[in-house]
């Protein structure tokens, strides 16, 4: 109960200091870029969250991504901790988020600001563009994370992926990195988001897969070779059985056609 209250103040008072810096570097005009105030309110946001949770972070891999190469992040979401986790370990990066986040007062208004993209999964024509948004961000030199399961699930084994964060990869030519999570749901299960506890996570940063030469026909294959190669982490490494949900095949959010790049 008090590790929970004292991460909730944390929580609070975090939004409260960087989420108002990164909207007065947005009032007064300060640019977008590599190690901006909107990279780095966001890094701090994520680890003063951690710290506040009693949360350590362990990072397995990714050492030799290169620096300044954008990249179409895909991990799987058992939990809210599994933001503040990602901050904390990966280059930074943009989000790609549900609209719902973008009502939370303060949090929402900061996060467009610092370049997190709102998805309406409800409207297939907004969520086409801002999937373009996301292409436009890489083109520009950024990474950008998103959850290819589209919400969060309560248990490790990886559901069905959506096609759209592969046909973003493909359509921008950047490789697609899986990003294996485990250890966040006994930090903060679905649906315990008022119960959070300390204890150690662990992030897999598997080898990219590149997405050259590959086209819109090819975004189904691209995904399953990414959701198998992260549930063989979870297996391998967590005895996760099963890795997969027995349902194989994929759901389709379609995306629009094919990125311009």
């Amino acid at each position: 109960m008090l590790r929970t209250a004292f991460a909730t103040l944390v929580l609070f008072v975090g939004t409260l200091v960087f989420g108002g810096l990164v909207l007065l570097a947005q009032l007064v005009g300060i640019p977008h870029g590599p190690g901006s105030i909107y990279e780095r309110a966001q890094i701090q946001w994520g680890r003063w969250l951690l710290r506040g949770a009693g949360v350590t972070v362990v990072r397995h891999g990714g050492e030799d991504l290169p620096a300044g190469v954008p990249h179409v992040f895909v991990a799987n979401h058992i939990s809210w901790a599994d933001i503040p986790v990602t901050l904390d370990v990966l280059p930074p990066y943009g989000f790609v988020a549900k609209r719902e986040l973008e009502t939370v007062p303060l949090f929402g208004a900061a996060a467009r600001a610092a370049g997190v993209i709102y998805i309406d999964r409800e409207n297939l024509k907004a969520a086409f563009g801002a999937y373009e948004d996301a292409a436009s961000k890489i083109r520009d030199g950024k990474s950008v994370l998103v959850y290819p399961e589209g919400t969060r699930g309560d248990r490790y084994a990886l559901r069905p992926f959506k096609k759209g964060p592969f046909v973003l990869a493909i359509g921008a030519g950047v490789p697609i990195v899986p990003v294996v999570i485990h250890g966040t749901i006994a930090v903060s299960p679905r649906g315990g988001e008022y119960r959070v506890s300390s204890g150690v996570v662990h992030v897999h940063i598997l080898e990219p897969i590149p997405t050259t030469g590959l086209g819109y026909d090819d975004r189904q294959a691209l995904a399953e070779k990414a959701r198998f190669r992260m549930a063989d982490v979870l297996r391998s490494v967590y005895g996760v059985e099963p890795a997969l949900e027995s349902r194989a095949t994929i759901t389709s959010v379609e995306t629009a056609p094919s990125f311009s790049t």
